[in-house]
């Protein structure tokens, strides 16, 4: 995990590879909504770019994480299905009522049966480096939805346009970004992590949760302002010292949002938990603060594993399940 995770700027530059070598004719179709199936590391690249577009496509963009779909899917529904091995049964699940319903689909990965569904009814398919846990490959599975999104009209620049600077921001900021994680590691190990940001970064921080969850091999929760101002806030009136608290400013909040985690952070948490931490990103747009932020997170990740002693690649209780369900492993 650790090579993995130093690699990262190579992976982003082959995932841009990738996409400049699978242009995809859509013609002049028209979408009604667009559809996104995954789970895991296959899937939160899907929940990170419904963030980023929320307030620059006009149609609904819908994550689905499950067996089932909406049933709103039809053949204007642009159908993108994530799955990292191939094998995921819940995406290949949505998949079947997809093609049922006669949605265009895009899929993603990097073999497994999804490639052969995507053959045997020609479906646009993009095909990624495997090998590798799905966790550790955000670059490709995020990188991909955001060529589709660009190829079908819904992002006017590319890919490569849109993560200019972030492979250089990354290298830049490669050995402070390693102090800096290890310094919050040493923190908040021992404790349960509470990770809190606000509503445009909502991806990341579940990305953040679930790396903690399968590197770390820690419990981990996350929540959102404004939403947890109204209700998880009150929470704090009971002292905790199993807890941390991770903040992730977003430097393009609301005025309004910003106030709310100064309150929360200053007025309310600190009265019940001393172990705070503050995130702040590097860069000046929006692709170039995201990385930095999710390239730490890493390796947080990755030095929690350590302090720990923990295997940071095994997931023996997830294959423990895909046995008991049937399913391959990814």
């Amino acid at each position: 995990m650790k090579e993995l995770i130093a690699n990262f700027g190579l992976q982003l530059e082959t995932a841009l590879a990738i996409s400049k070598k699978n242009p995809l004719a859509f013609g002049k179709k028209k979408f009604s909504q667009i559809y996104v199936s995954g789970l895991g590391g296959s899937g939160i690249g899907a929940t990170i770019v419904q963030d980023f577009v929320k307030d620059k496509i006009e149609i609904p963009f819908t994550v689905n994480k499950s067996y089932n779909t909406h049933k709103t899917i039809d053949k204007s529904t642009l159908f993108i299905a994530c799955s990292y091995s191939g094998n995921t049964e819940e995406t290949l699940a949505a998949v079947k009522i997809a093609i049922k319903a006669k949605a265009e689909v895009v899929c993603i990965t990097s073999g497994g049966y999804l490639q052969e569904i995507a053959a045997k009814h020609k479906f646009k398919c993009i095909i990624v480096p495997g090998g590798m846990p799905p966790r550790s490959c955000l670059g490709y599975s995020l990188v991909q939805q955001l060529h589709v999104l660009h190829q079908a009209g819904f992002i006017k620049q590319s890919v490569a346009v849109q993560l200019k600077g972030v492979v250089g921001l990354l290298k830049k900021e490669s050995r402070s970004i390693k102090t800096k994680a290890k310094s919050v590691a040493k923190k908040v190990v021992n404790t349960m992590p509470i990770i809190y940001t606000t509503i445009g970064y909502e991806g990341l921080a579940m990305r953040f949760r679930q790396q903690l969850n399968e590197n770390s091999k820690m419990l981990a929760h996350h929540n959102i302002i404004p939403e947890m101002t109204h209700n998880e806030i009150l929470g704090w009136q009971t002292k905790n010292s199993a807890v941390s608290v991770i903040a992730m400013k977003d430097m393009k909040a609301s005025a309004k949002n910003k106030k709310r985690m100064d309150f929360l952070l200053n007025k309310v948490v600190k009265k019940s938990c001393k172990n705070i931490t503050m995130l702040e990103p590097k860069g000046t747009t929006y692709w170039q603060q995201f990385f930095y932020y999710s390239h730490l997170q890493d390796w947080i990740s990755w030095e929690l594993s350590v302090l720990n002693k923990v295997d940071s690649t095994e997931i023996y209780v997830i294959d423990a399940l895909k046995s008991a369900m049937g399913e391959k492993k990814k």
